[in-house]
């Protein structure tokens, strides 16, 4: 299965970077770092769409499963991340036929956090946007992370978490 890591976070050092390098040790993917990209806020007009939002779905496109990376931030995911996913916008109305290739995609969430679970409603709009877009969602994989990222920590979960995912 080919996979794309979509990572949306402000800090390039930070645990959910941590998370994704962990995780590209046992599996081959690649990474798509959303800070890397300069993709505009959602606009009505559409007069960003020559930004780098369409030339990243069309990459995405060939690959057979997306895994978003975020940390929680205030309850949500970050503003990387929730950028990209409001420009999703373009691809049900400018884009129709981008957005009509993600059906039968799958993707899920790695995050990470300093409570020790994340909130209950932080992987509702991952999982509500998959179904919405015809993707099958799978599962998010969460580590908490209290001062920083600790490998023997998430290794076993991330492994599991593997497992559940590619089958």
């Amino acid at each position: 299965m080919k996979t794309a890591i979509v990572l949306g976070t402000s800090r390039q050092d930070g645990n959910t970077k941590n998370l994704v390098s962990l995780y590209q040790k046992h599996v081959t993917a690649d990474v798509f770092n959303l800070s890397d990209l300069l993709i505009s806020p959602y606009d009505y007009e559409h007069h960003n769409k020559n930004d780098a939002f369409l030339p990243l779905v069309k990459a995405l496109l060939s690959y057979d499963h997306i895994i978003f990376a975020s940390p929680v931030y205030w309850y949500s995911m970050s503003t990387q991340m929730k950028m990209f996913f409001d420009r999703l916008s373009d691809i049900l109305t400018i884009e129709k036929s981008l957005g009509r290739k993600l059906r039968g995609k799958s993707c899920s969430v790695l995050a990470t956090g300093i409570d020790k679970s994340p909130p209950e409603c932080f992987e509702q709009p991952f999982e509500l946007s998959a179904k919405y877009l015809g993707m099958l969602y799978k599962k998010m994989l969460y580590c908490s992370c209290d001062e920083q990222f600790i490998i023997e920590e998430h290794n076993i979960k991330l492994l599991n978490y593997i497992g559940t995912n590619e089958t």
